[in-house]
């Protein structure tokens, strides 16, 4: 609720300090006093058009603040920190404009755009004008008024629609995808063939490289060992000789004692030689290469590269590429059946969503038939017994359908017996307009989303017992919400919880707005004056009395 306001130059008001309880309040004051001035300051810290007329004559800048305290659940919180800004359950907004026309805003204190001011105010404050075209005058919220009057359930119409755009969004993407794959088939069918036909191995290439790197050491070293072991193991060879040369010491060694250790030093090089020979025999095995074989490891290794080269992968890599393709292969074949249940699941999702439009319409019907009742029955106590109000349904093209359901509502009204219906906004006569919405508003009950309403002279061109309907409906909604009003009826001003009086002062040259809050015994006197006009009599004096002993909460 709004529970403090303060104005500082604007127009005629140069300081305004003022505080707002819950209840029905209710402003009052003489005609050309300043009401509207009060009402477009207000304005100017809900987001309206700021302009440098409002500032005060002979100074830089108008400013303006109003402090609301709001529940944590309100939906106005969402909308703060949907814009990153900070909230709380005291929300002050702030609003200044410049006399060359320039203006900024801000929501505690952090600076905000006048569109988003715009959006937030219009989620705490309702104010219903003569010339209102907001509110319950919008055509756009009726829908969202009727469920809430009806206390409709729409959460299973918003899932099934979910539901349904989820499901025609992965038929799409499949059948894309299908689509995509399906004109790469060809293609894909012979290089998935090619890599079966391949079979490629993890880790293939480097061991073919390494093979081959030594089959081709292998082939340049050949020459040398065989020239090494002819130098070793030929007829006059280097083996032979030392072997010769021990068969003569072994004759000779026993005739002569000294030689014995000369045939022991040829019996350890003959050792040495033969291990040598066998290792030599070892390496030249090691190294031995068969011609086919060099030539199937480098083929295999072209094969194998120029498939690398041809799907831009390395080859370790072709061995993953085969199995991914045989799988987009595999869904290829298996897409149509995908596709085909996609698609059922697509038509069981939009009929789920139909039956639960179709209940939800049913139930908006039902609930648009008590409203149009509970109008009626405000109708006649507002002097407006000529009148009738009905709610419309209608069905929206498909392209409209949303999580809410399939319906187009409307308020509309016929002012005079045989007039055609229309909607509210096309009622000429701005009183009727006024009784309208507080009809409305009370059949609706709590069905706005502000918790401030502001009624600007709503009864104006009537008086008696249709004023006094009209304070008592408006003491009715303030049970609900705070409401204030401006009035010149002593009938609804009565029926105010708190009053305040706007009023003009002169000090020197100028003319001051100032407001002020009643005490019970200013209240009698302010009606009494309502009652009488410029002399106040007893007469008026005992009929205040009577309307607030009567009326007052």
């Amino acid at each position: 609720m709004l529970t403090a306001l303060t104005i500082r130059d604007v127009v005629l008001i140069e300081t305004l300090n003022l505080e707002f309880e819950r209840g029905l309040a209710v402003l009052t004051g003489e005609t050309g006093a300043g009401k509207s001035i009060l009402l477009d300051s207000l304005g100017l810290a809900l987001g309206e058009r700021g302009e440098a007329a409002l500032v005060r004559r002979g100074t830089a800048q108008a400013a303006v603040t109003a402090t609301f305290e709001i529940a944590a659940d309100h939906p106005v919180q969402r909308l703060i920190a949907d814009n990153g800004l900070d909230g709380g359950d005291v929300i002050i907004l702030r609003r200044v404009v410049k006399a060359d026309g320039g203006s900024r805003a801000f929501l505690n204190d952090q600076p905000i755009g006048a569109a988003l001011l715009r959006e937030i105010g219009g989620q705490l404050v309702e104010i219903h004008g003569q010339h209102d075209e907001r509110g319950l005058l919008n055509p756009k919220g009726h829908r969202e008024l009727l469920d809430r009057f009806g206390v409709l359930e729409t959460e299973r119409t918003a899932q099934a629609w979910q539901h349904w755009r989820q499901a025609e969004a992965a038929l799409t993407e499949a059948a894309a995808t299908l689509d995509a794959d399906a004109r790469d088939r060809d293609w894909l069918t012979h290089a998935v063939a090619e890599l079966r036909a391949a079979k490629p191995l993890p880790g293939e290439e480097t061991a073919l490289a390494e093979e081959r790197a030594t089959m081709l050491k292998g082939q340049r070293l050949a020459d040398d060992l065989q020239v090494i072991d002819q130098l070793l193991t030929a007829n006059d060879g280097g083996l032979s000789q030392l072997r010769q040369a021990a068969r003569r010491l072994e004759r000779l060694a026993p005739e002569l004692g000294l030689l014995a250790d000369a045939l022991a030093a040829i019996d350890r090089a003959l050792n040495e030689a033969g291990e040598a020979e066998d290792l030599l025999a070892a390496a030249a095995e090691a190294l031995a290469y068969e011609p086919a074989r060099l030539d199937a490891a480098e083929t295999r290794l072209f094969e194998l590269r120029a498939l690398a080269r041809k799907h831009r992968v390395d080859v370790d890599s072709l061995a993953a590429l085969a199995t991914s393709m045989e799988a987009r292969a595999d869904a290829i074949e298996a897409g149509e059946g995908r596709l085909a249940d996609l698609g059922a699941a697509v038509r069981v999702a939009r009929a789920t969503y139909g039956q639960a439009s179709a209940a939800l319409t049913l139930a908006r019907r039902g609930a648009a038939e008590r409203l149009d009742h509970a109008v009626a029955g405000e109708l006649v106590p507002l002097k407006l017994d000529a009148a009738r109000f009905r709610t419309v349904i209608d069905p929206v093209p498909q392209n409209l359908w949303s999580a809410a359901g399939q319906d187009r509502v409307e308020f509309e009204i016929a002012t005079n017996p045989g007039a055609p219906f229309a909607g509210l906004l096309k009622i000429a006569s701005g009183g009727e307009l006024s009784r309208f919405i507080l009809a409305l508003k009370v059949a609706l009950a709590e069905s706005g989303a502000a918790g401030t309403m502001i009624f600007d002279e709503i009864d104006r061109g009537v008086g008696g017992a249709v004023a006094s309907a009209i304070g008592e409906r408006l003491a009715r909604l303030a049970e609900g919400a705070q409401v204030l009003v401006i009035t010149h009826s002593p009938q609804v001003a009565a029926r105010g919880a708190h009053q305040l009086r706007i009023a003009k002062a002169s000090i020197g040259d100028e003319t001051r707005t100032d407001v002020a809050r009643l005490s019970d015994s200013e209240r009698r006197e302010e009606i009494a004056r309502m009652l009488s006009g410029t002399t106040v009599t007893d007469e008026a004096r005992a009929q205040a009395a009577r309307l607030l002993g009567e009326l007052a909460p």
